[in-house]
Order: C-alpha cells, then sequence, then structure tokens
C-alpha cells in the first residue's frame, strides 16, 4: 500500500472545508486543510454570512432608535446619526473573533493549515505553492464565487459598481442603492443600507421576488419590503452600465423586452447569484468532468467518479448553503473513516436574514402539488398570521406568517414556510420534525411556550386540520 503524508486533505476552509477537516481529526486521521486567504472560514466568515449579520444587526438598532419604535416604549433619544466607520469596525471585529476561532480548532485538534492555491498533479497529489502534498483522500470544498452579469463591470475598489464583497465594506451611507437580483444576499444588503438611509431600488429579471421560495411568501415579502420603502422593479433587465466619477448610469428594459430607460445610482449592487470554484484546481489532470452548471457531481456518499476524490459545498449540486455544507463536511469525514455520513438534503432550512426574517423547510406550495399529483394525492395547507400571535403583538412587530403544508392522507409535514422577526430560529423546530417524519397533528399536540412567536408554528399545524385556537 503507498505511503501518504495525510488521510485526508482537504481544499478550502469554509464552513464545508473546516468542518470536515476537524471532523477527520476527530476520527483520528492526518488531516490537513489547503485555503488561500489570510484567515481561515471561507467566504461565509469573511466576505459572506458572518460579517452581513453584524452590519443587518447594527442597521436594525439604528433604525428602533431613528424611527421611532424606541420612543413608543418610551426609550427617549437624542438626535441618531450613525458612524459608518465604527459600524464597520464592529463588523471586522466580529469576524477576526470567529476566523481566530477556526485558527485554534485547527490547532487544538491538529489539523495542518497549508497556505496557498491547491492544483491536483495526480489522484492523490496536489501543488500547494510549489511545494507537492499527497493524501490517500482529497476532498474539493472550494465554496462559490459571486456570477458577473455581461455588461455591468464590478469595481470593488472604486464603491460605484460593487458586488457582494464590497457591499459588506462601504465606507458611507449611498444616497441611492440599486440592487440588480432579487435574491437572499441583494435583499439583505439592500435592506441594511436602507435602513441607514439610502433609497434602494432593486431590480429583477423575474416577476416576483426570491426565486425558489414558496409562492406566498415570495408575495408577501414583497408587499413588506415595499411598505418599508423599497422600490421594487420586477419583471425589469439591467443591459449595460456605465460610470463617470461616483455616478453609475445602468440601462434597463422590460425582461419581455421594450423601450429602454436609463437609471442614476451612486451605488450598484451586482448580486444575481453564485457560481462554484472549480477554475485553476487542474481537475482535468484527474479526469474529473464538471456538468453543465459548473459543478462536481457526487454520489450520495459525496465520492467523485474519481477513486480518493471527495467533494461537498457549493461546488456540488444543491443550495449554496453555510449549514449544508457543514453537514457535508461532517458526512463526507464519518465516510472516509469507515462510518456510514448522511445527509437528508430534502430537510436543509433557508433563511433571510431581513427584517422581518424570512425561512423556509422542505416542498412550497407548488412544489407539493406538483409532487403528488402523479399519485393522485393533495396536501392540505395551514396558515397562521403573526398578527395573531401573542408575543409578536406585544413586541409590535406583526408581519408575516407561519405556513404548514402537509399530506393530506398521511398527515406527514411536507414543508414549513413562515416570516417573523425570528423566522430563522423558528424554522428549526420544522426541520426536527421533518426530519423525524412529524404530521401536523405531531406539531399541533406538542405543547410550546407561551408567549413565543412558535406558537404560531403550533396554531399554522392546527389549521391544517381546520382548528386554531387564536383566529
Amino acid at each position: 500500500m503507498a505511503d501518504y503524508e495525510y488521510d485526508v486533505l482537504i481544499i478550502g476552509s469554509g464552513p464545508g472545508g473546516y468542518v470536515a477537516a476537524i471532523r477527520a481529526a476527530q476520527l483520528g486521521l492526518k488531516t490537513a486543510c489547503v485555503e488561500s486567504r489570510e484567515t481561515l472560514g471561507g467566504t461565509c466568515l469573511n466576505v459572506g454570512c458572518i460579517p452581513s449579520k453584524a452590519l443587518l444587526h447594527g442597521s436594525e438598532l439604528f433604525d428602533e432608535a431613528a424611527n421611532g419604535t424606541l420612543a413608543k416604549f418610551g426609550v427617549k433619544t437624542g438626535k441618531v446619526e450613525i458612524d459608518v466607520a465604527t459600524f464597520q469596525s464592529e463588523k471586522a471585529a466580529a469576524v477576526k473573533d470567529l476566523t481566530g476561532g477556526i485558527a485554534f480548532l485547527f490547532k487544538k485538534n491538529k489539523v495542518d493549515w497549508l497556505k496557498g492555491h491547491a492544483t491536483f498533479k495526480d489522484t492523490h497529489t496536489i501543488e500547494v505553492d510549489g511545494a507537492a502534498h499527497t493524501a490517500k483522500n482529497i476532498v474539493i470544498a472550494t465554496g462559490s464565487s459571486v456570477t458577473p452579469l455581461p455588461g455591468v463591470e464590478v469595481d470593488n475598489e472604486k464603491g460605484v459598481i460593487v458586488d457582494s464583497t464590497g457591499g459588506l465594506a462601504l465606507p458611507a451611507v449611498p444616497k441611492t442603492m440599486v440592487v440588480i437580483g432579487g435574491g437572499v444576499i441583494g435583499l439583505e444588503l439592500g435592506s441594511v443600507w436602507r435602513r441607514l438611509g439610502a433609497k434602494v431600488i432593486v431590480v429583477e429579471f423575474l416577476d416576483q421576488l426570491l426565486p425558489g421560495m414558496d409562492g406566498d411568501v415570495r408575495k408577501e415579502a414583497a408587499k413588506i419590503f415595499a411598505k418599508q420603502g423599497m422600490e421594487l422593479r420586477l419583471s425589469t433587465k439591467v443591459t449595460g452600465a456605465s460610470v463617470r466619477g461616483k455616478t453609475a448610469t445602468l440601462t434597463l428594459e422590460p425582461a419581455a423586452g421594450g423601450a429602454s430607460e436609463t437609471l442614476k445610482a451612486d451605488c450598484v449592487l451586482v448580486s444575481i447569484g453564485r457560481r462554484p470554484n472549480t477554475e485553476g484546481l487542474g481537475l482535468d489532470a484527474i479526469g474529473l468532468e464538471l456538468n453543465k452548471r459548473g459543478q462536481i457531481e457526487t454520489d450520495h456518499s459525496f465520492r467523485t467518479k474519481v477513486d480518493g476524490v471527495w467533494a461537498i459545498g457549493d461546488v456540488i449540486p444543491g443550495p449554496m448553503l453555510a449549514h449544508k455544507a457543514e453537514d457535508e463536511g461532517i458526512a463526507v469525514a464519518e465516510n472516509i473513516a469507515g462510518q456510514v455520513g448522511i445527509v437528508n438534503h430534502a430537510v436543509i432550512p433557508s433563511v433571510v436574514y431581513t427584517m422581518p426574517e424570512i425561512a423556509g423547510v422542505g416542498l412550497t406550495e407548488e412544489a407539493a402539488r406538483e409532487s403528488l399529483k402523479a399519485s393522485g394525492g393533495e396536501i392540505k395547507v395551514g396558515k397562521f398570521p403573526m398578527l395573531a400571535n401573542s408575543r409578536a403583538k406585544t413586541n409590535r412587530e406583526t408581519d408575516g406568517f407561519v405556513k404548514v403544508i402537509a399530506d393530506a392522507a398521511t398527515d406527514r409535514v411536507l414543508g414549513v414556510w413562515a416570516i417573523a422577526t425570528v423566522a430563522g430560529t423558528m424554522i428549526a423546530e420544522a426541520a426536527l420534525g421533518m426530519e423525524f417524519g412529524a404530521t401536523s397533528e405531531d406539531i399541533a399536540y406538542t405543547c410550546h411556550a407561551h408567549p413565543t412567536h412558535s406558537e404560531a408554528i403550533k396554531e399554522a399545524a392546527m389549521a391544517v386540520r381546520g382548528k386554531p385556537i387564536h383566529m
């Protein structure tokens, strides 16, 4: 048997990669992780989900003080202003704490950090900054990067046309921000700068926001964002952009075709999606091809077609979510160690961290109806408005609802969707229930603490059978 430097070598230290490395080391495997950034954690911890949440939280605090919410509860403030430099420094502190925490965990678990870019030389050998390293198993966990928009050139240094990385680092509140793309990232960052005083215009090619989410959620979200002051330009495409000084001029036209118009802004955020990071890995050297979407195909155990090479996270099919990658990181390490690592991809929650938050797990109502149509099955749907939830009412945060979708014949829960201030936390209950095959009756007859937002999930489950109490 060949001797290798490592049992497992992971390429990428994002949520999938660093978790895979730590779990592999816990299982007694000699492990290394390749990362070219100066800090661990990948996009999520450095320029993604972690810094964006810091900005979201800070902007929400500012908004509560500036728009009278605190005054409504008797908390009096003087003139409210935002110090953007301090705002950004608090974000940086959060990132430093968390990325440093991963470095500590690597040392604790004896994971070697190989700094640099990795390129395959053969199935069991990679080169990192001129040095060759061998491993019995190599896991590709290189994540994803921003999808470019033809005709709209991003330059984060200038700060006029930016991507999500630039949108997290603006030194001042723009007067007008155009967000190209009505998905999760665009809406989250747009909401940050709107709360701080920017006029935000969202330009979306489709006729609704948040593609892939439940139809009722998409409609309600649009109403809420419009009420908050966002201007929504749906069914509209951006065909070009130019920059003069500190002003961008966009060319727009209807998605179905028609007369063009121009739109000016001092900041444009391009947020139309992400694509897998597979360039420069030298996959051709090991005969590993990509699918039509540029992804690496794997089996249920995360093996690629090349023996000894595995892949997880954003580079394989499925939602590009940090927690999906984390679960896959644990599973792939356990599979490599000879255990059984499984991820139930049918029960992966998704969250939009706007205010209110938007969350869902499982099938949308549209997908549930379609999936049961072939067998002649039907669904039942229960909805409960946050307006009727006691905790939401006392907090004066009553926008949104909870929706439970169940199989009419078996009562098994197929999907749960929510809009509420803490929907991201609430959805964990639904995911846990679905993982164990819960019926709507199981949720309805589980005692929920009062008064909590989560009671809305219980009431929506009761509504599946037509018996909610508080409406």
